[in-house]
């Protein structure tokens, strides 16, 4: 699948502001700072489609974006670093859970991780969140441009082994350089079809 037609739809803050229409929707979730508009943009070659920022935590919101009048990508607000303290952190949990928890159209989720990185707490408590509630996903390996080849395949391999999945379901990609979006239009794709 290729993203000729991409737009921002809107954010929303609560559950009720959620997009409930016809559109099948794949979400796009990970720790803060792990590259998500980055992807968004990347995927869609539109340079500031989904806005980027230096600080992590900036995406407090659920953003929908429409691709090709065919689903919504939908952009999770970030977990694991908060500056703006416990109770803001809690209502984020909230709406996370109030967005995965009932949503017949969600179609699949990209979890984003760090591929430098062994996968957090967080990241591990996500993943067995998915898994528990029978969300299908696949992992998104970022920044794939700042380690060699070797050492990515070793971090795959691990991150598989560590979160107990299927290492043919993690994707390696590099804004920077490009790389991954193809892979993804086409699993993309596959789920939309299911």
């Amino acid at each position: 699948m290729r993203f000729i037609n991409a737009k921002f739809i809107k954010s929303a803050s609560k559950k009720a502001e959620f997009i409930v229409d016809e559109l099948p929707q794949v979400a796009i979730v990970g720790r803060s700072n792990v590259g998500k508009s980055s992807l968004i943009n990347m995927l869609t070659n539109i340079k500031n489609l989904a806005k980027t920022s230096s600080t992590p935590g900036r995406t407090r919101l659920v953003n929908y974006f429409n691709i090709n009048n065919q689903f919504y990508l939908v952009d999770l607000p970030g977990y694991g670093f908060n500056k703006a303290g416990k109770s803001t952190a809690s209502a984020w949990d909230s709406i996370m859970n109030d967005y995965f928890l009932d949503n017949e159209k969600l179609k699949l989720v990209l979890l984003l991780l760090d591929c430098r990185h062994e996968p957090s707490e967080l990241d591990k408590q996500m993943a067995d969140y998915l898994m528990t509630n029978e969300i299908p996903f696949v992992i998104v390996l970022t920044k794939t441009d700042k380690i060699s080849r070797s050492e990515l395949n070793l971090n795959k391999a691990k991150i598989a082994r560590l979160l107990r999945f299927n290492i043919d379901l993690i994707v390696p990609s590099s804004a920077l350089k490009k790389q991954g979006g193809e892979n993804l239009g086409t699993i993309i794709e596959e789920y939309l079809n299911r």
